[in-house]
């Protein structure tokens, strides 16, 4: 990298630095403090990461001369201390253009030059990983719940819960939301049939109570199914050894969804035996729907705007018909949603 500076190099103090890097990842970020801002993560040749930001006053000097996947030469810019709870990059440092900041368009770097570096399932689960950094995370798609329509702060948000597994079986959740969930679940429908490989990048590590699963961070991750990338490869070429070594999956190495792991070692129980069970336990009924019990039935209507239970109320008429009423909103026929 003759007449480069490398990334691992950068710190503050000083501003003419010299960098070619190529941009795996650029979004956009709107703060309420700092209007509409470029947000990008770069690597260079070596593999060394960083972070870098266009402020809103420069958006329009450098959006048309900026793109994901591109390699650029940067010369001239600031080199600023990286903080805050959903840092793209281990780097101490990111950086910041300014006005003088000069983009110049040069040979491509390595398409396989990705940046990428999946994060151990283990790793995450265990908490040894800081959270305050997002996470690549790759691995087969083995169970996932339908798409649900959930209410986050007064607004209806697409929302599907994925469980990932490594070559070592090793279990993890991932929790995506809004275009995420639906871009997931239809790649899923388009090949249920196949081995589906989810690759999340800059994902975020959630906690809840003991419980460490993966999410999407806003606008800064980026997911794909079964992408053309050498780390897929590597991945698949496992899970054949893995079936070539007389694994308990098929002949390919890979469960498929129709006849996964869950159905071959999970034991099938009647419902008369699930009746007279004492203790906790994971167990698949295969039965068939005799009615809906409407009247108790298993959800409440709810407000969709505070999520409250909404209550019936009779007409003002008094023609023996009701209404529906939110007794925290203080709202008459209120939208609603099923919980």
């Amino acid at each position: 990298m003759a007449g480069f500076d490398e990334v691992s190099q950068l710190k503050p103090y000083k501003s003419m630095w010299r960098i070619k890097v190529k941009i795996i990842r650029m979004w956009k970020q709107y703060t309420a403090q700092g209007g509409e801002t470029i947000e990008m993560v770069l690597v260079d040749s070596k593999g060394d990461k960083i972070h870098a930001s266009v402020k809103k006053d420069l958006v329009e000097q450098f959006d048309p001369v900026l793109m994901e996947g591109f390699t650029k030469i940067l010369i001239n810019f600031a080199v600023t201390h990286a903080c805050g709870s959903y840092r793209t990059t281990k780097h101490a440092y990111k950086i910041a253009f300014v006005s003088t900041t000069k983009v110049r368009p040069c040979e491509e770097l390595p398409m396989n030059l990705t940046g990428f570096t999946p994060a151990k399932f283990l790793d995450v689960l265990d908490g040894s990983l800081n959270t305050d950094y997002l996470v690549d995370v790759i691995g087969q798609i083995v169970e996932y719940s339908h798409v649900e329509i959930v209410s986050v702060n007064g607004k209806d948000t697409e929302k599907i819960t994925v469980e990932l597994r490594n070559e070592n079986d090793v279990r993890l959740t991932i929790v995506l939301w809004g275009k995420f969930a639906m871009n997931v679940s239809d790649a899923i429908q388009l090949r249920a049939d196949h081995a589906v490989v989810c690759v999340l990048r800059f994902g975020k590590i959630k906690v809840w109570k003991e419980d460490r699963s993966v999410s999407n961070a806003y606008n800064v991750s980026d997911i794909a199914i079964n992408p053309s990338m050498n780390e897929v490869q590597a991945f698949l070429a496992l899970w054949f050894a893995f079936g070539n070594r007389g694994g308990q999956g098929s002949s390919n190495g890979f469960y498929d969804f129709r006849e996964g792991r869950l159905f071959i070692h999970t034991p099938r129980k009647t419902i008369s035996e699930v009746l007279e069970s004492r203790q906790t336990e994971r167990c698949i009924v295969m039965c068939t729907i005799a009615a809906i019990e409407s009247d108790m039935g298993w959800f409440y209507l709810s407000c969709k705007v505070c999520s409250k239970n909404v209550q019936t109320v009779p007409n003002d008429n008094d023609d023996g018909g009701f209404k529906y009423f939110c007794t925290k909103c203080k709202v008459y026929t209120p939208k609603m949603l099923p919980r």
